[in-house]
């Protein structure tokens, strides 16, 4: 247990300096991001010039992965659980679903960096940090956190792959369509996992194991997985 602790403690740390990074090397107008930056977003750019298939399949995934369809499964993965009458696992999903947005929001607001002037499709709002990368990876920790403990081993590194590779792919997309920064995504998901700490800090919810039993979130941070 202090093990783990010791880990989470270490891994947000290192996501708050992450994001301070970024925030700072964005408004700071650093050349070593706009180094990283650039090369990804002109290679993709092309691409989606030349292959109208590139866009319309990254916004597929943008879409299909993104904060409405996450908002609606939010809402109801919380309702059966209030009904089940767990309702601290009801309000992470809550939090961690629907209401991310607004940290979104209040993120984007206090940055308000402009999205890349190559973006390949319209999108409104600023670009620091992704909301997509930010809400995606809250909601696949929150998820796996009430998820995980319902199920076998082999089929929790199945749903920790499964959750992994959602997040990788919208944050890709974001970046494949240039309307963020790579440097958003990376902050974007840095954010999101700090706002997931901080729910599970602040509610500590109580999940219910195969057989029954209510447990904690450990599964969710055990190494074995």
């Amino acid at each position: 247990m202090v093990t783990r602790r010791a880990n989470l403690t270490a891994f947000a740390v290192a996501a708050a300096v992450l994001y301070g990074v970024l925030w700072l090397g964005y408004s700071q107008n650093w050349g070593w991001l706009r180094s990283v930056d650039w090369p990804l977003l002109t290679a993709a750019h092309d691409i989606g010039l030349k292959h109208p298939a590139w866009v319309w399949f990254w916004d597929g995934v943008s879409f299909v992965l993104g904060p409405d369809p996450l908002r609606v499964l939010g809402i109801l993965g919380a309702a059966a659980l209030a009904v089940k009458r767990n309702v601290r696992a009801a309000l992470l999903l809550l939090t961690c679903l629907p209401l991310s947005g607004f940290v979104t929001a209040a993120a984007k607001g206090m940055a308000g960096r402009p999205r890349p002037a190559t973006a390949l499709i319209v999108v409104p709002e600023t670009s620091f940090p992704s909301g997509h990368a930010l809400e995606g990876m809250a909601a696949a920790l929150a998820l796996l956190t009430v998820t995980l403990p319902l199920l076998g081993a082999p089929a929790r590194r199945i749903a920790v792959g499964a959750a992994a590779l959602c997040v990788l792919a919208v944050g890709t997309a974001r970046v494949a369509l240039n309307v963020h920064h790579p440097s958003d995504v990376l902050a974007g998901w840095a954010l999101g996992y700090l706002y997931f700490l901080l729910c599970l800090l602040v509610i500590r919810p109580t999940v219910w194991s195969r057989r029954g039993d209510p447990t904690g979130a450990e599964p969710l941070l055990d190494p074995a997985l």
